[in-house]
């Protein structure tokens, strides 16, 4: 297999993922820092390397709703977007997770109002959490090309038809150039195969209904179908990843684990910020620490037993979380988490950082920091408190 060896930002290998997709339609509308994703899109779609009906709607609410249209008509539909485009979606994403319509969307990662801020956090992300859709969250340029290349035959498996965030940290990752490895575009549209829907609108033959009243009678046992639909994605996900990996050489799973097997201490984190946090674990090695790292690739569906499995042996685990969820007790990572481990004997103590909000820097002495909390907790047997707000000043 023929790979491109490229240098490009990650909007760059996201635009290039969907081109080498080539979906029928991308209804977008402009947000940062996402716009330059669509906006290179669209420059495809104009010198004709596309054929793909290009929409320019007048906002992201409409962008989500003429992607669902498109896609509940059988075409391949993607759209992107950020923050609070992503919040305008709101209404419109659950339906699209309800209506069972294999959508893939690039969300660039960015702090949702207010204040207003166009920066990286994963606010935006988060507060969807529970929408219906599955997320895969991005290291790098070149986790997110491979993620968006993953998320349509996940999507678009019989067993799942359920639509797909692939979530970059903003700025971080969208608009930092790196080197990455491209496939070249037959051997993608090859991957990715032709897209056959499934009782489509224009089926006039076999005619459906969309977007129903759905009352008491019927209701609960939709939601239940699309419930399941989750569960079942877990599954394809690691076959979709394992066949990918036949492709490239590249491995993806639920998560990536780091020194983990013989750590004592170690990070739950997701994004970019598992870079950082790789560097900071190899120097305390390095110095004799057994620090570890667990790097969330797959969100929804929240891989529960997998990473309790994966944690179960450690003396002391601190979540990471890029967002709050202002439940007075933690951020949104750090509960799932913590619900995995609940029950486990002798689990691990675990505590929460919430850091890098509206795009705060994280640096390798913050990561180091919580090490160091880390070992204290785990040589004293407890910890002082739960949650910290790492690099505030308060």
């Amino acid at each position: 297999m023929m790979s491109i060896r490229v240098a490009k930002t990650g909007n760059e290998a996201v635009a290039e993922a969907m081109r080498q997709i080539r979906p029928d339609v991308v209804a977008a509308y402009p947000i940062t820092p996402q716009t330059e994703i669509v906006q290179l899109f669209s420059g495809f779609v104009a010198n004709g390397l596309v054929d793909t009906e290009m929409v320019t709607v007048e906002s992201e609410h409409s962008a989500m709703s003429a992607t669902i249209g498109a896609a509940a008509a059988g075409a391949r539909a993607m759209t992107a977007t950020s923050a609070n485009g992503l919040a305008l979606m709101w209404e419109v994403v659950y339906i699209a997770a309800s209506m069972r319509l294999p959508i893939v969307m690039p969300v660039v990662n960015r702090a949702l109002s207010g204040p207003i801020n166009i920066h990286c956090d994963h606010s935006d992300t988060m507060g969807a959490r529970d929408s219906g859709w599955i997320q895969l969250f991005s290291e790098n340029a070149q986790e997110a090309y491979d993620n968006v290349l993953q998320a349509v035959r996940i999507s678009e498996d019989p067993n799942v038809l359920l639509p797909t965030m692939v979530t970059m940290d903003g700025f971080i990752i969208s608009h930092a150039m790196e080197v990455m490895e491209m496939l070249e575009d037959e051997k993608v549209r090859q991957w990715v195969g032709e897209y056959v829907p499934l009782n489509p609108l224009l089926d006039v033959e076999n005619p459906v209904t969309m977007g129903p009243l759905d009352l008491f009678d019927w209701n609960m046992e939709h939601k239940r179908q699309q419930a399941e639909a989750m569960v079942q994605s877990k599954p394809v996900i690691l076959q979709v990843a394992e066949e990918y990996a036949k492709l490239t050489g590249r491995r993806y799973s639920l998560f990536e684990e780091y020194k983990l097997d013989d750590a004592e201490i170690a990070i739950v984190v997701l994004g970019s910020t598992a870079g950082t946090a790789k560097v900071v674990a190899d120097n305390l090695r390095q110095q004799g620490v057994k620090a570890g790292l667990l790097k969330i690739r797959v969100f929804r569906p929240f891989p529960a037993e997998e990473i309790a499995n994966a944690l179960k042996h450690l003396k002391a685990v601190a979540v990471m979380d890029r967002s709050d969820s202002f439940n007075a007790v933690s951020g949104p990572v750090f509960a799932e988490v913590r619900s995995a481990l609940y029950g486990i004997a002798n689990a691990p103590i675990i505590v929460d950082y919430i850091y890098g909000i509206g795009g705060r820097d994280v640096k390798p002495d913050h990561i180091e920091s919580v090490y160091n909390d880390l070992a204290q907790i785990a040589a004293q047997g407890k910890a002082d408190r739960l949650l910290t707000y790492l690099g505030v000043r308060e």
